[in-house]
Formats: structure tokens, sequence, C-alpha cells
């Protein structure tokens, strides 16, 4: 049906200059990426696109600073440190637009490397756990590479493409990245009740990963008739599934079906995914287009921070100047909850860091980026308690979240924010 090669001689295909897209999260196709890093010393000026990659980066390296820079539209570990060191860029960008730099060319592919499920018996294959922007990259790039793996489920939805589509073929058998769920702190877990506490029967659900996430779901058994509408799930979700809690019964969008953009969890998550079709994965410009998500009523928005200020403005993607993760797609899903009947737009964050300093503070630190305008969130959550922002005046929401902060910084918040007027 088609004609395998090994990695290093697909990878002929990139050239210098070569701009490459790498496709996300879980779905990093392992073989490619360290294929092209080998070629380093042959290659000069290639820029690596990518969001999120779960796995190695080697083109990373600050020593192959010459051969490749990464050009991230959301920062992750394997990368962060790119930045600093002058070998990598960020391009801020909603989620929800990052195929639209494709489509409409401002960014202009010359390969892409995906990772897809072993063809049907019709030729078509699935991009499995990351959905994305890989489809618009397909459809710009010049030269379509794939890692087919044995192990990549076959999920539903919109990533399905023919083998017509590619241009070479690298065969494995490899176990996609694990993501551990870590158990909850109690702090989590404390926050967990609070979320949980604002969310009704019959909403439907954006959320995360990670252990503020995790435990909101915990804590979600007996809820009835939610649905899922998000940019990513893990492992937290299957068991409400399986329990009917989450069914899908009464979302407008995509009724009856969980509806996600990329995946990343355990081996327990890429089996219940395979061939399931409950599970439905959709291109990032449809799961996070607020003018999709508004519609499913109740639509209940659950997104972490950084730091918040008293004004309710929060930094999501940089501490202070330093970039450190990327908007996303929190802004997508705030505005959607914000405008869909009966949703809520929910920032939940422990309110100190672990070595005490507040989360909630007087005003941002300098160079801060606003992921979400103070106009936008309705409530923000900590293991002290619910700030309902929403309607509020600057004079109510600065004692709202003084509130909820840690009892220990409290007093000070306030005093600053006051003499941050008078000056």
């Amino acid at each position: 049906m088609y004609k395998s090669v090994s990695a290093e001689e697909a990878l002929k295909a990139v050239k210098s200059n070569d701009r490459v897209y790498i496709q996300a999260a879980a779905a990093a196709p392992q073989l490619l990426v360290n294929a092209l890093a080998n070629r380093h010393e042959e290659l000069r000026n290639v820029e690596i696109c990518q969001l999120h990659t779960e796995g190695d980066a080697p083109y990373a390296n600050p020593e192959l600073k010459d051969s490749f820079h990464v050009n991230c539209f959301f920062i992750g570990k394997n990368v962060r440190h790119t930045i600093k060191a002058g070998n990598g860029s960020y391009t801020p960008v909603f989620l929800s637009e990052l195929p639209l730099l494709f489509k409409r060319r401002i960014i202009d592919l010359d390969v892409v490397l995906i990772h897809v499920s072993v063809p049907d018996r019709h030729g078509y294959c699935s991009l499995g756990v990351s959905v994305e922007a890989t489809l618009a990259a397909i459809d710009n790039a010049k030269y379509v590479i794939a890692q087919v793996n044995q192990q990549m489920p076959r999920t539903h939805g919109a990533g399905i493409i023919h083998i017509s589509e590619i241009d070479a073929f690298v065969d494995c058998d490899e176990a996609l990245p694990i993501h551990y769920m870590e158990k909850p702190t109690a702090t989590e877990g404390m926050i967990g009740d609070f979320v949980a506490s604002l969310i009704d029967d019959r909403s439907t659900l954006q959320m995360g990963i990670g252990s503020i996430p995790n435990a909101v779901l915990t804590r979600l058994s007996n809820h009835k008739d939610l649905g899922l509408h998000t940019e990513m799930f893990s492992d937290g979700v299957i068991d409400l599934i399986l329990k009917n809690v989450i069914n899908g019964n009464y979302k407008t969008i995509n009724r009856g079906r969980a509806l996600a953009t990329f995946l990343m969890g355990s081996k327990r998550l890429y089996d219940y995914v395979d061939d399931n079709p409950f599970i439905e994965m959709r291109a990032s410009n449809y799961t996070n287009d607020v003018s999709i998500i508004k519609q499913n009523p109740r639509m209940v928005a659950i997104n972490s921070a950084i730091e918040v200020d008293v004004t309710g403005q929060v930094c999501a993607d940089s501490i202070g100047s330093k970039i450190y993760s990327g908007v996303g797609g929190q802004m997508d899903f705030i505005r959607g909850a914000s405008l869909s009947e009966g949703g809520k737009a929910i920032i939940a964050l422990p309110s100190v860091t672990k070595s005490g300093i507040s989360r909630i503070v007087p005003n941002l630190k300098p160079g801060a980026g606003v992921v979400t305008t103070r106009a936008h969130v309705h409530y923000v959550v900590t293991e002290n308690g619910i700030a309902e922002l929403y309607g509020k005046s600057i004079t109510n929401r600065v004692k709202a979240l003084v509130n909820i902060a840690h009892p220990d910084h409290q007093e000070a918040i306030d005093r600053q924010y006051f003499q941050l007027l008078r000056n």
C-alpha cells in the first residue's frame, strides 16, 4: 500500500533554510525528530515550528544553533532554555488561530513531521492523539513525512488523512510518551472542592492537565449529564465517562461526544480512545473557536495562572518578562464560557508558590503578559475560597481577591495596592 523508508532517508528532504512543523504533544514523532537533529552538520538555518511537544527535542541544543532555530507557539520544558540561549523564540498566538497562520500563509512551511496510525484497508491514517494545527500544516507544507506507528491510537473525528497526502513513510512500533498524573496535594484538593461547587449538572467542561484539573474531576462523581468540549484531556475523565457522569447528552455542539484537539496521559488513556467513537478529535480552529464554544449552555472553562493581580488581570504565560509557556487556549475558552448561557469562566491556582510567594499580587511583575484581561474572568479560586469578579467594581474585586489570598499576605497586598493608587 505504501513504501516505508528509514528515518534517515526520509529526513533527507529537509534542506537548509527550510521551515519545519512538528506535530504536537504526545504525537511528536521521536524517530523523525532524532533523525533531523542528526543531520545538524549538513543543515543550516532550519526553523523548527512547534507547540508543546513531549519527549526529547535534540534540535533545541544551543550547540546546534547554527543548524536549528526553534520557533515556539507554546513553550514546554524541553525547549524553554532556548529563549535565554538565543536559539529559540516565542510567537504569541491563540491556539484557535494557529491553523490560520498556516492556511493564510502568514507562516509558510516547507516540511511537516507527523505521527500517524497504521492506514486502514482504504488507505486512511489517523493523526491519533494530536490534531491541533497539523491538518493546516499538512495542507500548507510542500513535503509531508509520517512516522507510522503500530501503537498510535486510531481516533475518530477530523484527524483522518489518506496516504496520498503523505510523501514519505517511516514505520515503527513504539509506545507513546506517558504523562503521569501526580496525586493532588491537600491544597489542590481544597481548590478542587471549590471549583466543583461551581459546576452544575448538565454543564460542559473545559480543563487542562495537571493536579488541579485532576482534583476537580475526582470530585464530580455525583454530578449528572456533564459534557466535555476542551482542547485537551487526560486520564481523569475516563472513569467519569464510564460512570455516565460525562455523556455529552446536553451539549449543543457535538452532542453525545467528547471533543478535544490533543490528548496526553497513560497507556490506559491511549487504549481507551483507540477506535472509540465517543471521543472526537478536531483541529484547534474548531475546538477553540469562541463562536462554537459559546453554543454549549453552562460552558465551564477551568484554567490556571502564574499570578493574578487584585483587579483580575491574569498572567499565565510568563514570570515577569521571562516567557514560561504560552497563550494557548485559555482566552479562547474563557471568552467562550463567558458568552455561553449560564457559562462560567474560572481561574484556579494555589494562593502561594512552593516557596511561599503570593500568587495574588497588588500588581503584576514588570514585563508580565496579560493572557486574560480583567474584563474576561468570572471567578478566581484558591484554597482559601472563591472570588466572584464578574460585574464587580475594581474596589470590590480588590476586596474579593485579597480575601482568597494566603492569610499571611492579605494585609500586605491590600496595603501595597492602595499605596500604588496614591503614587
